[in-house]
């Protein structure tokens, strides 16, 4: 039985502003889907009918939303959720001691990231078909793309040669200076390391075993203290933050002398920067990609992105190799040369404590989703939007009031003891301190358009008396 193991995590902070701490990468949406949702696809495309997901125990409502939403046949899908960030070896050995119990020690783990852009699915399944047999036979198997560039933002791994035939992997490496990546194409033995690999529950367990038992150790431990309901398993965190953070290739795959390599017959990207991202898209004739509203003048070679609440018109001029994203929060122009670098400016408003490295402009939410339109002193303006059946919590602030109008679709309001059908055009008000709660009684998608006022409008000013989502 062949299990892919998606890997759903990392902030992709090159990525910013569209990428956020509170709506990572694999969220992104690339032609029409995201990227998250063309992993699940590529492991359905293998012939995989279930899939286990490991991500934040934050985005489980995220990406249950996603796939409901988004996928017209989705896997059965089982979900580990961590508490909080570690790294892709203890993500593994967790998968790995739980895919050796549901489905057996012989169940074939297909480990994929869940932020790479692979568009040649065809090929993708020939390779994936060639790892499973490699890794039937109790190898450790791994995925290299032949290099095309001297790229300093993958890690690599040596063979004896670069060639179309699978082969023992001699050396893993991380990330190279531009000199040393330059002296690694020349050599013609080394391919990027994509991050994926395949493997029996069985072999990895085992080679954690010899080559990280404290790793193995931890897990077992984190594993055992576990809590399942339905599909979803969460992990104690105190024991799972004494996992020891560290990478898959650190712990095991540099260690281990039984791995193999199958050289990549499919176009790959891990899209972690927005040149990467720009040669996802079909350019035109002045090698511009366009995401939204733009007009232009005089522009070659510039990647330029919309996203906007309203209709919005961004404009160039005589420009060129430029990457120019526009949120309604924040505002990104870098060169494309340099554009590995804007993770230097999350770290800094990381420092500064600011909002838009955390919180997306549309915030989504296990209900739906709310955008901050207007923020000024003493009052802000938002649009709320909840799907059929779903409800907020049942609330109360210390620090403000609220006016709900209804925009579309019918409500239930809750204030106080008092219960109000309210529909499209119809409005409430909510006093300060006063308990409150919204539901949507509709068939459709509700929208609302929320005015608080008050002299604090954080959102930690909310106070749940109950909550359908265990929010309390």
């Amino acid at each position: 039985m062949l299990i892919p193991i998606i890997l759903s995590g990392g902030a992709g902070t090159r990525l910013w502003p569209s990428s956020r701490q509170a709506h990572p990468k694999p969220f992104m949406r690339l032609g029409g889907r995201t990227l998250l949702q063309q992993a699940i696809e590529r492991g359905q495309a293998c012939g995989a009918s279930e899939a286990l997901i490991v991500t934040n125990q934050d985005y489980v409502h995220l990406t249950k939303s996603m796939v409901q939403s988004d996928m017209a046949a989705p896997p059965d899908l089982t979900y580990l959720l961590e508490p909080t960030g570690r790294n892709t070896a203890p993500a593994i050995a967790l998968a790995a001691l739980a895919c050796a119990q549901t489905y057996g020690d012989d169940a074939v783990m297909l480990v994929l990231p869940a932020d790479h852009l692979i568009p040649d699915t065809e090929s993708f399944v020939a390779n994936v078909l060639e790892a499973r047999r490699q890794a039937q036979q109790g190898l450790l198997v791994t995925f290299g793309v032949a290099p095309t560039a001297p790229e300093t933002g993958f890690g690599y791994i040596e063979v004896e040669r670069v060639g179309r035939d699978t082969q023992k992997a001699l050396t893993f490496v991380e990330k190279p200076d531009a000199a040393t990546a330059q002296e690694y194409l020349a050599t013609g033995r080394y391919y990027w390391n994509s991050g994926m690999f395949c493997f029996t529950a069985q072999a990895i367990l085992a080679a954690f075993a010899l080559h990280a038992p404290e790793v193995l150790a931890a897990a077992e431990q984190t594993f055992a203290q576990r809590q399942t309901n339905a599909n979803e398993t969460k992990f104690d965190e105190a024991s799972f933050v004494r996992q020891p953070d560290i990478s898959i290739d650190y712990a095991v795959m540099e260690r281990a002398d039984n791995v193999v390599l199958v050289p990549a017959k499919f176009g790959w990207s891990d899209v972690g920067t927005w040149p990467a991202v720009s040669n996802a898209h079909t350019a035109d004739s002045n090698g511009n990609t366009f995401l939204g509203g733009v007009v232009s003048v005089d522009t070659v070679g510039t990647h330029v992105q919309v996203e906007s609440h309203t209709h919005k018109i961004v404009a160039t001029v005589g420009l060129s190799d430029l990457v120019i994203v526009d949120t309604p929060d924040a505002l990104l122009v870098a060169h494309k040369g340099v554009a590995q670098k804007v993770n230097h400016i999350v770290e800094f408003l990381k420092s500064h404590q600011h909002e838009t490295t955390h919180l997306p402009a549309t915030v989504h939410r296990p209900w739906g989703t709310y955008a901050s339109l207007k923020e000024e002193a003493g009052y802000k303006v938002k649009r709320i939007t909840v799907m059929p059946g779903q409800s907020l919590s049942l609330q109360y602030h210390h620090q403000r009031a609220e006016h709900w109008v209804v925009v579309q679709g019918v409500a239930n309001v809750q204030i106080g003891e008092l219960e109000q059908v309210t529909g499209a055009g119809e409005y409430r008000y909510i006093p300060l301190g006063e308990t409150h709660r919204l539901t949507n009684i509709g068939t459709d998608e509700l929208v609302m358009i929320e005015v608080q006022c008050g002299t604090y409008l954080g959102e930690d000013d909310i106070v749940r008396l109950a909550d359908t989502y265990g929010r309390v």
